[in-house]
């Protein structure tokens, strides 16, 4: 049994505002360790489980976050930016059994700590077929179509609700319950660490490949705060704008649309300005 996690950060124990995410702010550091507890805790219950291998790909901002030395020593990182596949990467080579969303979190638009797709403010909505997408949504097609179930989903409560849209059979562990975007009720991470690794060692027994799961066309639409960042997106091939801080992208398969996305995020952001967005 091969599981992979993928890891993220605003939806781990503890975190609630940008310092505690943002690489060198203030509260990063500490909240290092808090994501690698939470990592960790799958990890363990995973193995407990019966998995053979676990692979945790690191898919937060930078993507060198964990502190590997605090990991599970059976277990493997995949750290740092620029992969096929992004927050999924290791899901298309056909020998993973199940996945994990650690530390996920809400939306773009949506209520939820630190709610957000990919980018964190100039995004203010995405759609998958018209229904409301976030990353958790969007990665679950994409690892559909590898035939691999999501089988654990972590972060704040919100979250957990919204898996049950996109991963109804999974466990889902709330480390904390939403106040606002910046505010959560926490619970201690020795609780959440104890709360994870039971659901993972649970998890396991839901680690078994499916067909591939062939559910296109996907159409992604993608609002922005602001007229010229959808102009921007419009760069890449296939994106036609749809309104005037909305454009749109049509795929056959969500391997392609993701990948779609990824490129229209990464357009948008060097087309930022620092003060006016």
């Amino acid at each position: 049994m091969r599981i992979l996690i993928s890891a993220d950060m605003e939806g781990a124990t503890g975190v609630t505002w940008p310092d505690d995410v943002l690489p060198g702010a203030s509260q990063w550091e500490r909240c290092r360790s808090l994501f690698t507890s939470d990592v960790n805790a799958a990890v363990l219950g995973f193995y407990d489980g019966g998995a053979d291998e676990v692979i945790v790909n690191e898919a937060h901002w930078t993507m060198r976050n964990l502190l590997l030395e605090q990991l599970d020593e059976r277990a493997q990182l995949l750290t740092g930016r620029h992969k096929a596949l992004s927050m999924v990467e290791g899901v298309q080579h056909g020998d993973v059994d199940g996945i994990a969303f650690v530390g996920y979190h809400a939306g773009a638009g949506m209520e939820g700590v630190l709610a957000h797709t990919y980018l964190a403010n100039q995004i203010t909505g995405v759609w998958l077929n018209d229904v409301p997408a976030s990353e958790g949504l969007l990665n679950a097609h994409v690892v559909a179509e590898f035939g691999v179930p999501v089988v654990l989903v972590t972060g704040d409560d919100i979250t957990c609700e919204d898996a049950l849209g996109y991963a109804p059979e999974a466990l889902k562990v709330a480390v904390k319950d939403h106040v606002s975007r910046y505010a959560a009720v926490c619970r201690t991470p020795a609780r959440t660490a104890a709360e994870i690794r039971a659901a993972a060692k649970e998890a396991a027994s839901l680690a078994v490949r499916h067909e591939p799961v062939r559910g296109g066309p996907f159409t992604v639409a993608v609002e922005f705060d602001a007229e010229h960042l959808a102009m921007a997106a419009t760069v890449v091939p296939g994106v036609d704008r749809i309104g005037e801080r909305k454009v749109a992208c049509t795929s056959e398969t969500m391997y392609e649309g993701i990948r779609a996305f990824k490129a229209v995020t990464t357009i948008v952001s060097a087309a930022v300005e620092e003060q006016y967005g």
